[in-house]
């Protein structure tokens, strides 16, 4: 272990496990509709999780834009609630062992968090990495979710059946993450859903349903989630509802609709999206509260 490591991490129990996949999902970055952390949220709830590794946050966080809670009851202060960053098991899904890597994003340090991952993937005999994320894309919500793909190889990719592309973009941890393991021989993969871009600030179930599914496809971990299920198909519905009422919307969706059937990329004809989006996000939020 390099010297500028020491101290970032510790080993709260090395378990024995069995080739495992890890799953990134720190909060953060490019996250649309919050769609990785629902499949986080998603998995957590139908499994235990043991913690295996924990960061030391202080070297990894800017407390002052992540403040530890402080709880008060009647004015005594009762504890204070660290953010943490840990490496987990998760058992009692289907398929292969799990681990996730979750928590929020690192504030700095990112290269020597990612040599230190890269070391904890090899001490566990990881067999792959899986990034989890979600970004706005001139899609319609009355087609299935789209999902594309980062891979490590080129070969890797062709065997993938999710959009590709070749673009420049920011890069969040988790692809800093997906580099370097690839780098020492560990495949990785970044799955992404499209979320429609004028539902990406608000609740959006379906794209977590086709992430989970993607998850599934690629590892073979899954975890059955009825109420996300019933969550997607009334988003489903009640979009449909609230769109069928105006011939504008219903327009613009027939535009997306045509795109995504030909498998365009968006261009300057394609509509904004703008006059829904503020309407179907308010509406979105009530159901999600409701």
């Amino acid at each position: 272990m390099e010297n500028n490591q020491e101290n970032l991490f510790e080993f709260i129990q090395l378990k024995e496990l069995q080739e495992p996949v890890l799953i990134l999902a720190l909060d953060g970055w490019i996250d649309s509709s919050g769609i990785a952390r629902s499949v986080k949220d998603s998995l957590l709830s139908k499994a235990q999780t043991h913690p295996i590794v924990k960061f030391n946050t202080d070297k990894l966080l800017d407390h002052r834009a992540r403040r530890p809670i402080l709880n008060l009851n009647n004015g005594v202060v009762e504890n204070l609630e660290w953010p943490l960053i840990e490496l987990s098991h998760i058992e009692g899904l289907e398929g292969p062992d799990a681990c996730i890597l979750h928590g929020p994003e690192p504030d700095h340090g990112w290269k020597i968090f990612a040599q230190a991952v890269t070391n904890i993937c090899h001490d566990l005999a990881v067999s792959l990495v899986v990034g989890l994320g979600a970004y706005p894309a001139a899609v319609p919500h009355t087609r299935p979710t789209r999902l594309s793909c980062t891979a490590s190889s080129s070969e890797m990719a062709k065997k993938l059946d999710f959009v590709t592309a070749s673009v420049k973009v920011p890069a969040g941890l988790q692809a800093v993450i997906e580099n370097e393991v690839s780098k020492t021989g560990i495949p990785s993969i970044g799955l992404w859903a499209q979320v429609p871009h004028y539902l990406s600030t608000g609740p959006y179930p379906p794209a977590a349903v086709e992430l989970l599914e993607g998850l599934r496809s690629i590892s073979g971990i899954y975890s059955q989630d009825l109420q996300l299920d019933r969550k997607a198909l009334n988003t489903r519905s009640h979009l449909d509802q609230l769109i069928g009422s105006n011939e504008e919307h219903l327009t613009m969706i027939e535009k997306l609709e045509l795109a995504y059937d030909q498998l365009n990329s968006p261009d300057e004809s394609l509509p904004s999206g703008d006059d829904l989006a503020e309407e179907l996000q308010n509406f979105l939020r009530s159901q999600e509260e409701n």
